[in-house]
């Protein structure tokens, strides 16, 4: 009899294991649409959009380039970003540190959480926070689902040409929303996708119409709408109250 129960109990667990699986795949074929992929994109459409292919750290180096200053008005977005000297922000899709370490200069009391799914990255942004002395720069592995930040930390999370690269979006913004304080805001700044001028692959732009589609199903409202820089939107939203 003690066998026969620790059988049923067994049986049971693979059971409810299994429903749990296939909730969660249904969850997520629900969420998202498949078809063909496109030149730039991988086949995965989120709310009618193809999500873009990522781009590889290998890329470090258009991320740096010398015209990058003058192109996308990079001070003027560090100058409007709503934080001070003591605020806790997440640049997710760090990428070469390009926003993480100029950031770092305006919270030297604060701490900027360098977020990443590449190891290359993180170990390159390491390396430079410690050539820097930018102690208050943390690298952190992020995954494909979510951030890895801590809960109701963050004062703002920033996105910079990431967020329709992102795999996961309804997930990685419902674990961004959970990080953000009651008054946190997400930032993303994105090629606009309304402006045929703005000489990018059509999947790596947005337009302000999707993006607040997309947010607002997740929580979020948009609270700013920066039009401010050369090329970019400068789209602030905070949570849906």
């Amino acid at each position: 009899m003690a066998f026969y129960n620790q059988y049923t109990y067994l049986v049971l667990f693979i059971t409810f294991t299994l429903m749990g699986c296939d909730r969660s795949q249904a969850q997520e074929n629900s969420t998202y649409s498949y078809a063909n992929a496109s030149r730039d994109g991988i086949g995965k459409f989120y709310m009618g959009r193809e999500i873009s292919q990522i781009m590889g750290f290998h890329g470090m180096a258009w991320l740096e380039r010398p015209g990058r200053p003058e192109e996308e008005n990079t001070a003027l977005a560090i100058a409007n970003l709503p934080i001070t000297e003591n605020s806790i922000v997440a640049d997710i899709g760090a990428g070469s540190g390009y926003y993480t370490f100029r950031i770092a200069e305006r919270v030297p009391e604060g701490i900027v959480y360098a977020v990443e799914i590449q190891q290359a990255a993180l170990d390159y942004i390491e390396e430079k926070a410690i050539d820097l002395n930018a102690d208050q720069v943390k690298p952190i592995m992020g995954s494909a689902k979510s951030p890895n930040l801590p809960e109701n930390e963050v004062d703002l999370v920033i996105m910079v040409d990431v967020y329709h690269e992102l795999e996961f979006p309804q997930e990685m913004l419902q674990n961004i929303r959970k990080s953000l304080k009651p008054e946190g805001k997400l930032l993303l700044i994105e090629y606009r996708g309304e402006d045929p001028a703005v000489a990018i692959k059509p999947l790596h732009k947005m337009t302000v119409e999707q993006v607040k589609k997309e947010l607002s199903a997740n929580g979020f409202e948009l609270v700013k709408n920066g039009q401010f820089l050369n090329i970019q939107h400068f789209l602030v939203f905070g949570k849906t109250r």
